[in-house]
């Protein structure tokens, strides 16, 4: 089939290679316009267009699939279908109809389950031990198609977002390439969505990282996996935000007032609303990442110090 590949940030450059290296004819890669990166807010394309710049294929950067001139080079492509992954931009559904057999999304979760643009963090958050990727038709209603196929994954105990992600795009564009090669041949059938089991995954904005140290140990140590890498969970001491890396609960240490610190030289631990944790690396403002205890040996922590507003 002629396909054109839609997607934008690091994640989807896995399913574009594996689309260039199949059987099918890749003529053209979609994604989002340059935007401002690093401190001189330089414009940078995306990793998609730069990878498909490597592979000598022409890339469309609209500023939304909407516009005519797009849709007039989309239509001149004569696309047979057109395989999405975190594309960024809604598709009107005069977009949607330009290829023959509509555009083929992977999604980074077992549909119903996790609509939106947070699938894999919500997963972890949630505490689930299953989640995976599904291929399915864009339609208007988010994430609402008919599923061509579905691989599961499980979630480990120390996943982070970026860990899972990772493991999901690998082989999520195997799946995604097998579904085209299913649709090319007319040997694959999509399946509506049942209308048990729907959850949402809406983003997760940078106040819903900041933790609350009363709530239990197990959900903080969610949470911050969750947001990690992006948005990052974090705290405040003295006034300023620090982001805080992946902890550990600990059962077998004393136990300590919500949000209080515990200072050792080689550790630094943290009270809940249950167990103590154990931070691993943090991040003050304006600092680097560094081993929890690094940074308070660079800080005054006087007796009974705690986090945020505990």
């Amino acid at each position: 089939m002629r396909v054109v590949f839609a997607g934008t940030p690091e994640v989807a450059v896995p399913a574009l290679d594996a689309i260039a290296a199949s059987g099918h004819d890749l003529v053209g890669v979609v994604t989002r316009p340059d935007a401002p990166s690093g401190r001189g807010r330089k414009l940078v394309a995306s990793p998609v267009a730069q990878r498909a710049e490597e592979l000598g294929i022409p890339v469309l950067k609209p500023t939304h699939p909407r516009d005519e001139e797009f849709q007039a080079a989309l239509r001149d492509l004569t696309p047979d279908a057109c395989p999405v992954v975190a594309y960024g931009a809604l598709l009107p559904q005069s977009a949607l109809d330009i290829p023959v057999h509509g555009w083929i999304n992977l999604h980074f979760s077992l549909l119903p389950a996790w609509r939106g643009a947070a699938p894999v963090q919500h997963a972890i958050w949630a505490g689930d031990e299953i989640t995976g990727a599904s291929t399915f038709r864009i339609v208007k209603e988010l994430d609402a198609g008919a599923v061509f196929g579905v691989m599961t994954e499980t979630i480990r105990p120390t996943d982070t977002s970026g860990d899972l992600l990772a493991r999901l795009a690998e082989g999520g564009a195997h799946l995604l390439v097998s579904t085209l090669d299913g649709i090319a041949d007319g040997s694959l059938v999509p399946r509506e969505q049942p209308a048990e089991g729907i959850s949402l995954a809406p983003k997760i904005l940078v106040d819903d990282a900041r933790i609350d140290w009363t709530r239990p140990a197990v959900q903080i140590d969610r949470q911050v996996r969750a947001c990690t890498p992006g948005p990052g969970a974090w705290s405040t001491h003295e006034g300023e935000r620090i982001k805080i890396g992946p902890v550990t609960p600990e059962a077998d240490h004393e136990q300590l007032p919500p949000g209080q610190l515990a200072v050792t030289k080689k550790a630094v631990h943290v009270g809940t609303g249950t167990v103590p944790v154990r931070l691993g690396e943090v991040k003050a403002f304006g600092k680097k990442q560094m081993a929890a205890a690094d940074w308070a040996r660079g800080v005054t922590l006087a007796p009974g110090t705690t986090f945020g507003d505990q």
